[in-house]
């Protein structure tokens, strides 16, 4: 049986760099660079494989160091044009890495704490970094409209590269995602729409649409593109990295949605290692989860190599897939580095939220929440190590998911008095 694609868009000439297949991450098999995502021997996913074999170390990472402040300073790594930094795009990443010495403090951690805080991109949230890579595929393979399935943050991502590249968009998100996100996602002037049901109601809707001729010509993100869309992720590991002077983390810690991200990262590191842009020493990788929502953690807990699928339940939106696509991956990434997959309620993940916000005056979506409250719970169970350089994901702006602490407010209302003021004891 042949994997579905869209024969009037595939191009077997398209040049995307040092990007030289798709290879299979069950059977290895090989196929030419095009809009598939599934093998055609045995229907498991497809992934870049890359012929990096004429780089020099010193030279590519003078290239690097040399390049634009933005994912593009490592187009020699990624499935994109040489000319990729002058097209039109959101330019998206080289965010910050913060080193988070209060919020270390509070946690007991000695061995330095950094935050890679993703909130800086264009639509301030790491998905910024995925539209980027899947856009330049699309344009390659010549489609006219851009679309994905979301749980909030891609579907804004996408609308707002779409908006700048000049290609139509439409996507499809649950139609109970929090307001901010909706309005974050429609303002681009692309289309939006709600279906009734979760996330993997939508991604089940957008498999059968790209099979529709109603779907010809549409390039679905985190579909038909996601091999070359996963890999935007790779260059959060890059980042850090660099940041770090050229040196890779002790331990990291990842929420999982999909998981796709804490593979690529892991999957940047070792292209990093086997480059020897960084030294081959090893690192440990931690995946976060909502308990409302955590189907790789029940499986990781109880020792399984199959992630079950889950209803989702939390306010941890962003992160409610309950049917996770690389969660397999994700456990063996964590059981092969010495990690591990943990959860925390919704009361924690609010906690963790004004934690990092009232320590680092980081305003961290509920996905934030969810890393620093599993970075919590895992050094108080002892899985980390406080004295080891750690470094924990913030994906999103809370700006995104007000609700979440829709509690906090004034301190205090007072008359315009200096009385006032002492009586409320603010003195």
């Amino acid at each position: 049986m042949a994997v579905q694609t869209v024969a009037s868009t595939s191009n077997p000439a398209v040049d995307l760099g040092p990007a030289a297949a798709l290879s299979c991450r069950e059977c290895g098999h090989r196929v030419p660079l095009g809009p598939v995502f599934a093998c055609e021997e045995c229907f498991g996913p497809l992934e870049i494989a890359y012929d990096f074999s004429a780089y020099d170390t010193e030279e590519l990472r003078g290239r690097i160091e040399a390049g634009p402040a933005n994912i593009w300073r490592y187009a020699p790594l990624l499935p994109v044009p040489a000319d990729v930094a002058d097209k039109p795009n959101l330019n998206p990443g080289w965010t910050k890495l913060v080193k988070a010495d209060n919020l270390a403090r509070e946690l007991g951690v000695t061995g330095g704490l950094f935050v890679k805080d993703d909130s800086g991109n264009p639509t301030h949230s790491f998905k910024d970094r995925v539209v980027a890579q899947a856009l330049e595929a699309a344009r390659a393979f010549g489609f006219t409209t851009l679309s994905c399935s979301s749980t909030g943050n891609l579907a804004g991502a996408v609308g707002a590269a779409a908006a700048r590249a000049g290609f139509r968009s439409c996507v499809f998100i649950p139609h109970d995602l929090e307001q901010g996100k909706v309005v974050m996602a429609a303002v681009y002037g692309g289309e939006l729409v709600g279906i009734e049901g979760n996330y993997d109601d939508v991604n089940r809707f957008c498999s059968e649409l790209i099979g529709d001729p109603a779907g010809e010509g549409w390039g679905f993100v985190n579909v038909n593109l996601r091999p070359y869309y996963a890999e935007g992720s790779k260059t959060l590991a890059y980042e850090i990295c660099e940041q770090l002077g050229w040196r890779l983390p002790d331990q990291i810690v990842v929420p999982i949605a999909s998981g796709s991200q804490l593979t690529k990262i892991d999957k940047g590191l070792q292209e990093l290692i086997k480059l020897g842009l960084v030294e081959d020493r090893p690192y440990v990788i931690f995946g976060a989860q909502a308990e409302g929502c955590s189907p790789v953690s029940t499986a990781f807990k109880a020792g399984h190599d199959v992630v079950r699928p889950q209803k989702p339940n939390t306010i941890a939106k962003s992160l409610a897939i309950g049917n996770p696509a690389d969660g397999p991956y994700v456990l063996d990434i964590a059981r092969r580095t010495g990690g591990a997959v943990e959860d925390v309620t919704d009361a924690e993940v609010v906690d963790a939220i004004k934690l990092l916000a009232r320590t680092e005056g980081i305003f961290a979506e509920t996905a934030g929440g969810v890393t620093v409250g599993v970075t919590r719970k895992l050094l108080k169970d002892g899985l980390l190590d406080p004295a080891k350089t750690t470094v924990v994901l913030n994906t999103g702006d809370g700006l995104k998911t007000l609700d979440a602490v829709a509690g906090t407010g004034l301190s205090a209302t007072i008359r315009p008095t200096l009385d006032s003021f002492r009586e409320a004891g603010l003195a």
